[in-house]
């Protein structure tokens, strides 16, 4: 049986930025795999002001266990003051593909 995975929804405020969080996490290997999603228009309130802005969404795909680390990891390296980082569990899928996730979110074995 692998590790529960957990989907993690990112938002950036553009390409550059999101690529540069998922390759970060990829290459930490706290994410198996990033999905930039591209532009989106995000409407939200911040400091007493309405705003629309447009920004990238991003999905990192981790276990479980790797969400608190990863998402400490992102806000270090975040430009926002309090970035969007969420993480839903997957509650089921291709028992391959979550096998992989878990896989590929292990430091890789030294000689």
């Amino acid at each position: 049986m692998s590790e529960n995975a957990s989907l993690v929804y990112v938002t950036a405020p553009d390409g550059e930025t999101a690529l540069k969080l998922a390759k970060t996490m990829v290459e930490r290997r706290l994410a198996a795999c990033a999905n930039i999603l591209g532009p989106i228009t995000s409407v939200y309130w911040w400091q007493d002001k309405l705003n629309t802005e447009g920004e990238v969404a991003l999905v990192l795909k981790t276990t479980e266990n790797l969400v608190g680390p990863l998402t400490r990891a992102l806000r270090d390296i975040h430009p926002y003051e309090c970035p969007c980082v969420v993480a839903v569990p997957i509650q089921a899928g291709n028992p391959d593909f979550l096998a992989w996730i878990a896989a590929e979110t292990k430091p890789a074995s030294t000689p």
